[in-house]
């Protein structure tokens, strides 16, 4: 299944994630956050390692639960949903939904981390609709186009009158 929870990492994915610290040890992270997804864990353990720090799992950092199942039409279901953001395919959420939950975790972030950089593992999907969440773009080819593992700065701001 796509979003198996406990798979991991192949060598090479858990080499790419040792090759990121030297780079995420340099922004100075104040705490270690990620979805509870095996993989996501195993790509921010090194650095989470190498700073002292420990990795905590926030429920609401996981990859899409997009209800679909490996079918002959599944890159056509897939499509259709980013076309249709609002569509729900069996007991899964909408990419609206994903949208939302993102970006209740980025407020979360920011007022757990004001002031201070923190280091987020998770996942592609995750990451397009919590950019989306932010007022950036992204669509299914920004998505597919990302690189694994990939690295994304996202600043928060205070709002006015907030």
């Amino acid at each position: 299944m796509p979003d198996y929870d406990e798979r991991p990492l192949k060598p090479e994915g858990l080499a790419s994630a040792r090759a990121l610290v030297p780079r995420l040890v340099s922004c100075a992270p104040v705490a270690v956050l990620s979805s509870p997804l095996l993989r996501a864990v195993q790509t921010v353990a090194p650095t989470a390692e190498a700073l002292g720090l420990e990795v905590t799992t926030w429920p609401e950092l996981r990859e899409w639960r997009s209800g679909l199942v490996p079918s002959a039409d599944f890159v056509e279901q897939y499509s259709r949903s980013w076309a249709n953001p609002g569509l729900v395919h069996g007991d899964g959420e909408s990419l609206d939904e994903l949208t939302v939950r993102a970006g209740k975790a980025l407020a979360r972030m920011a007022e757990e981390h004001p002031d201070a950089t923190v280091l987020v593992g998770s996942h592609g999907m995750f990451v397009s609709r919590a950019l989306i969440a932010a007022g950036h773009r992204a669509d299914i080819e920004f998505l597919h186009a990302m690189p694994m593992p990939a690295i994304y700065e996202v600043t928060s701001s205070p709002v006015a009158g907030e």
